[in-house]
């Protein structure tokens, strides 16, 4: 055991042994939770169940530490960030649902590793906090005594923990947390000095000079930007002075939120994102930024976004986020969503939390890209880490200011097939002029899906070799060159719920069979590519709206 790992074992042994001396009556200051809840959720709770990524669960009863609940289910449940959706129901039943819940977990505390997780132990301190007037301030005293002694251990614990190994967008939680201890007991002045004294640090390595996370992810550009406007609100609710580092990551982070957007308010697909309701993203963007400005560009964050007319690409252009934040990464490099006014055409299939849904939705196959061979261009490991990413991504971008060029490539499949795939895209005409070509450079001919996934509103129909897509009134033609183009059903989940919906594929020509029958099983398998030899192989394609 390293000596820095012994010392925080001990800080957190000392941490969570009792305190001694009377605990304070209730918390000195508290603050309302500024984000809206989910009634339905709520109503659900009360019921003695709850839904997560699409299933249903029994809550526990007198026994939070065990149950048939996957990790990150586990973590929002110990987290009770959930008491916002008691609240937005708003009845009496739901306060005393809400109570009962608290004093349950107060009387049952868990002590398996979860206790050792400052993300969780942050969440759960800053939502019992930011509730406390909905569900607690009118609670029996005993009830309020054990609140506060716990409050104690549990600030005590997130700041024995600090600095947080790489945790991404969550780690933000444990210091929400440990601030809302340092708002409730303000005599305990440790931890406002342990807060202020990681967040810049952390801070520094989560957001990229450009403003975006470091995961690369819609997703945690929001949970950032929510966390850290949170904790601006908790300043300003304690008639205090938000640090001055809090609003420079805010004027960085909310400007590349906003360029994250489509046209509907709600979040692009990438990296472990979902849609979002569009009021969601503009209550985090309207406590978080005094000013609404757009992320021109993203050269660290690498993503390139590009508006003409009504219509708006986003194209994910760079490489996986780097090994340790990478939990939320997908195997979409290159990918790219298109959305016209308030309507989106080809997307990702969006993402899911626990089970068989979230490895379908990380594979390549799931993102509009080409798909070499059934493979996807990374690998991923149990821990969610990638084991396998592309290493070499380009992205060349020239524009005459009336049209977008993106010559874009990755090596993603030189490891298991020996190729390189390269994609151009041309973008013009007032936005109504999208054009692409395809090409794998490798040792041999191999099989290849380019897969275009539409949203779910859109109306598709296939006219000979044309697809029509209709949505909001408009009409768009996709055709292609040079390949065999085909619609399949396809699974959009980027709503929080299972939807059925189309795609087109594209996959190369056929190669005629010139070889006799008796010969075929001596042809089975590929013959080794010769000596520097490479094969090219090519698809266009273009989707364009057809005039009114």
């Amino acid at each position: 055991m390293t000596g820095s790992r012994w010392l925080r074992g001990l800080r957190l042994s000392i941490a969570r042994l009792p305190f001694g001396g009377p605990a304070s009556e209730g918390p000195v200051h508290a603050f309302r939770d500024p984000w809206k809840g989910d009634p339905e959720q709520g109503a659900r709770l009360i019921a003695g169940h709850f839904r997560f990524d699409r299933q249903d669960y029994t809550l526990p009863k007198g026994n939070w530490e065990r149950g048939p609940w996957p990790e990150p289910v586990r973590e929002w449940l110990h987290g009770f960030s959930w008491l916002r959706d008691l609240r937005a129901l708003g009845s009496d039943k739901a306060r005393l649902t809400a109570r009962a819940l608290v004093s349950d977990w107060l009387a049952h505390p868990p002590t398996d590793p979860l206790v050792r997780d400052a993300c969780v132990t942050g969440s759960r301190l800053a939502s019992w906090l930011s509730n406390h007037e909905f569900c607690l301030a009118s609670a029996d005293p005993r009830l309020q005594q054990r609140l506060m002694e716990r409050m104690l251990v549990e600030g005590r614990t997130i700041a024995a923990l600090l600095p947080l190994s790489p945790q991404g967008a969550r780690g933000l939680m444990a210091f929400r947390g440990l601030l809302a201890a340092a708002m409730a007991m303000p005599e305990h002045t440790g931890f406002m000095s342990r807060f202020l004294r990681y967040l810049p640090a952390e801070l520094e390595r989560l957001i990229l000079a450009d403003g975006t996370v470091i995961e690369r992810s819609p997703e945690a550009q929001f949970l950032v930007a929510r966390e850290l406007a949170e904790m601006s609100v908790m300043f300003r609710t304690a008639h205090a002075s938000v640090p001055p580092f809090i609003d420079r990551a805010l004027d960085k982070v909310c400007p590349v939120l906003r360029a994250m957007r489509h046209g509907d308010g709600g979040l692009a697909l990438f990296n472990g994102s979902n849609e979002r309701h569009s009021a969601a993203v503009e209550d985090v963007l309207a406590q978080g930024s005094r000013q609404k400005l757009i992320a021109p560009s993203m050269p660290q964050g690498k993503f390139t976004r590009l508006a003409l007319g009504k219509s708006l690409l986003i194209v994910d252009s760079g490489p996986p986020a780097p090994a340790g934040f990478d939990s939320m990464a997908h195997a979409g490099t290159l990918s790219f969503e298109f959305s016209h006014q308030r309507h989106r055409l080809f997307v990702n299939c969006g993402s899911a939390v626990v089970g068989a849904w979230r490895d379908a939705m990380r594979c390549s196959a799931a993102h509009t890209v080409l798909v070499a061979d059934g493979l996807s261009s990374a690998d991923f490991g149990p821990d969610g880490g990638m084991t396998r990413r592309p290493v070499t991504v380009s992205c060349d971008h020239q524009t005459d200011g009336s049209a977008h060029w993106l010559d874009l490539s990755h090596d993603g499949y030189h490891a298991p097939l020996g190729a390189k795939w390269t994609r151009r895209l041309y973008f013009g005409s007032d936005g109504e002029d999208l054009r692409g070509q395809e090409l794998i450079d490798g040792e041999r001919n191999i099989d290849f899906a380019i897969r275009f996934h539409i949203h779910p509103d859109v109306k598709v129909t296939q006219d000979d070799e044309d697809i029509i897509l209709q949505v909001g009134g408009t009409i768009w033609r996709f055709r292609q060159r040079d390949g065999v183009v085909r619609l399949e059903n396809d699974v959009y989940l980027g709503r929080g719920k299972r939807e059925v919906c189309r795609q087109i594929i594209i996959t190369p020509l056929p190669v005629p069979d010139t070889v006799p029958a008796e010969e075929k099983s001596e042809q089975e398998k590929p013959a080794a590519p010769k000596s520097g030899k490479r094969t090219h192989q090519s698809v266009t394609w273009l989707l364009e709206r057809i005039p009114e």
